[in-house]
């Protein structure tokens, strides 16, 4: 689950990092009075679960309360287009008017699980203000990491050498080392899956300010996070995975043109892989669980069919507990009731596999006698060009 840019700030001052003067606003009259109260010239930042917003116009210097109405007025309401939400853009229903804060360096500080080792790794670098992967890809050298103990969390000596890959000042050196731990203390204690702070600043006159904030969070964890779980804001989230969490399927929208319908999460993520190795590309991830309910395969389908992207379907089930004809006998049901004009292709193994091939066989359904079998023929399918 994602938050918005304000929300991850109050958490983080929260946790004791030190963010700029700001307030939330949702018309231009409420920008005018909060550029007001702040002083000074102000950034009005558009609210949305998007990055690049600068590139794009959703980030804006105002220089008094009367520029900051009029550019709030433009802003609010609008759309914005940025490299990661395509060309239909979003639809910008808030702003964040903060206080122009005088950056001497913009540095980056994130935290994320290390999945290879079962850790946090905090990371740095003194490239802030640009996307880390471009860091990553042109000088990795610039990216420093400590790894905190899963018993004993992250040391102070690990901040504090951390702190200084950054500066040699010995008071920002200080205050770096405390954002650092804040920022792995407020990690833990929302079960986060990422704390990305860009730029993290140091002011002319010698301040560290998380100017920008970004949060995404388990969302196996939100049960107990309420107070999370509480932020999230259904509106600024893919229409397909609001549907399928309300269903209780899995789905998680990628880019590819291959529909995955898949029992259970390692199989899926195996589908996946295998798909990307013989040269295709899957639309999603959709773990419809173990159960053989043709509701579940007719919720998966028309997820499926709801994405113009998708070229072909690839169901592939393990039919453990789960007898694989009553799968057969499911899907049939459903994908009857559906019509889908899509090619279908099925890979069932497990209990009574040999009935359940023999039922989707009578009902002219292509059938993977193997795993890699499946979905060559799905990608096939896929390079053909499944038309609806």
């Amino acid at each position: 689950m994602k938050v918005h840019e304000f929300q991850a700030k109050a958490i983080l001052a929260k946790a004791g990092v030190p963010i700029p003067r700001g307030r939330v606003v949702g018309n231009p009259e409420d920008a005018y009075q909060a550029a007001r109260e702040l002083g000074g010239p102000v950034v009005i930042k558009a609210q949305v679960h998007a990055g690049g917003r600068g590139k794009a116009g959703g980030i804006q210097i105002a220089s008094n309360p009367e520029e900051a109405e009029a550019k709030a007025g433009k802003m609010l309401g609008s759309y914005l287009t940025t490299h990661q939400t395509g060309g239909q853009g979003v639809l910008v229903k808030r702003a964040l008017v903060e206080e122009v804060v005088p950056i001497a360096h913009e540095l980056y500080l994130g935290a994320v699980l290390d999945r290879s080792l079962s850790r946090v790794v905090i990371m740095g670098s003194t490239e802030g203000g640009v996307e880390i992967e471009e860091v990553a890809a042109r000088s990795p050298e610039k990216i420093f990491k400590e790894w905190a103990d899963p018993f004993v969390g992250l040391a102070d000596f690990q901040a504090r050498r951390l702190a200084m890959r950054f500066s040699s000042d010995r008071q920002v050196v200080r205050q770096l080392s405390a954002v650092i731990s804040n920022v792995y203390g407020a990690f833990m204690s929302t079960d986060a899956s990422l704390v990305e702070i860009n730029p993290l600043v140091v002011t002319e006159d010698g301040r560290v300010i998380a100017l920008d904030a970004k949060m995404n969070f388990d969302d196996s964890a939100l049960y107990r996070r309420q107070e999370i779980a509480q932020m999230r804001d259904p509106a600024e989230e893919n229409d397909l995975e609001e549907e399928a969490r309300a269903l209780g399927l899995s789905f998680v929208s990628l880019d590819g043109d291959i529909g995955c319908v898949v029992n259970g999460a390692g199989l899926a993520m195996a589908t996946m892989d295998m798909v990307k190795y013989f040269g295709g590309s899957p639309a999603n991830f959709l773990d419809i669980g173990g159960s053989s309910s043709p509701e579940k395969v007719l919720a998966a389908m028309r997820i499926l069919l709801a994405d113009p992207r998708v070229k072909a379907v690839l169901f592939n089930i393990f039919g453990g507990i789960t007898r694989c004809d009553d799968v057969a006998k499911g899907m049939v049901q459903a994908l009857r009731e559906i019509g889908t004009p899509l090619p279908v292709v099925v890979r069932l193994t497990g209990t009574n596999e040999d009935e359940g091939r023999r039922i989707l066989q009578e009902v002219g359904l292509e059938v993977g006698s193997s795993m890699e079998e499946a979905v060559q023929k799905a990608v096939a399918k896929a390079a053909e060009g499944g038309q609806r």
